[in-house]
């Protein structure tokens, strides 16, 4: 089953001008109780941050939070004592865990857009953990570059970043014109979302900032300008 999430009804941000945010799922001033979460998938926010400007110190606590960058730079500062910039295709992983602290800020003179994606993990308690991966851009030209999984998932061992949770996160670039297939099995669900340009899935067009919530149905993606996309697969629920 597939169901398209128009970005252009996606929760926004009122809040300070330095901001622009699309709320995939219930958060600050956008609440909708029929949209808290779609599985463990809790928090995407595609978050658009003017120059010199960024999300001050502010606290944490049980959830796995994964920030993907778009375009721009993202510097990360924590109580962990972790200071670190990051740039386009780049990650970062937070396990707030029992509590952490942390800043997010756009040092540079250029845009910065990134998805900050919050899981709700297995349990909580957890040890706070961060991490972050530079992955070669090339890495996930026409294909898939896996990204995230589950600390018990044992057959995705050369997956960079473990969380607390059962899911698999991955990205790809899709050169114009060209087509590539997702597997979403039995019992499984995933949530993709066209980061840039357009793309038909199925028999479905994506733009920009558009979202597909998947559920057991396997998945065909045609490029139709370059488009870059992520998509967040994990158990059905």
């Amino acid at each position: 089953m597939l169901k398209y999430v128009d970005s252009k009804k996606m929760g926004r941000n009122t809040g300070p001008d330095w901001l622009n945010s699309y709320f995939h799922f219930s958060f600050a001033e956008y609440y909708n109780p029929q949209n808290m979460h779609f599985g463990v998938l809790r928090v995407w926010n595609d978050d658009t941050v003017q120059p010199g400007t960024g999300f001050p110190t502010h606290p944490h606590r049980d959830m796995e939070i994964i920030s993907y960058v778009v375009e721009g730079e993202l510097t990360h500062a924590d109580s962990m004592g972790n200071q670190h910039t990051l740039s386009r295709g780049q990650v970062q992983y937070m396990s707030a865990g029992t509590g952490v602290a942390h800043s997010e800020y756009n040092n540079i003179k250029k845009i910065l857009r990134f998805m900050q994606i919050w899981i709700l993990p297995d349990r909580q308690g957890y040890t706070p953990n961060y991490g972050d991966y530079r992955f070669e851009w090339k890495t996930r030209v026409d294909q898939w570059l896996p990204i995230a999984t589950s600390y018990n998932n044992n057959k995705n061992k050369l997956t960079p970043i473990k969380v607390h949770a059962d899911i698999n996160m991955y990205a790809t670039y899709l050169t114009k014109g060209k087509k590539i297939k997702f597997e979403v099995h039995k019992n499984r669900q995933a949530y993709l979302v066209l980061l840039e340009g357009n793309a038909r899935i199925n028999d479905i067009a994506l733009t920009k900032r558009d979202a597909l919530e998947i559920t057991e149905e396997n998945i065909e993606i045609h490029s139709i300008d370059d488009a870059h996309i992520a998509v967040m697969e994990m158990a059905k629920q």
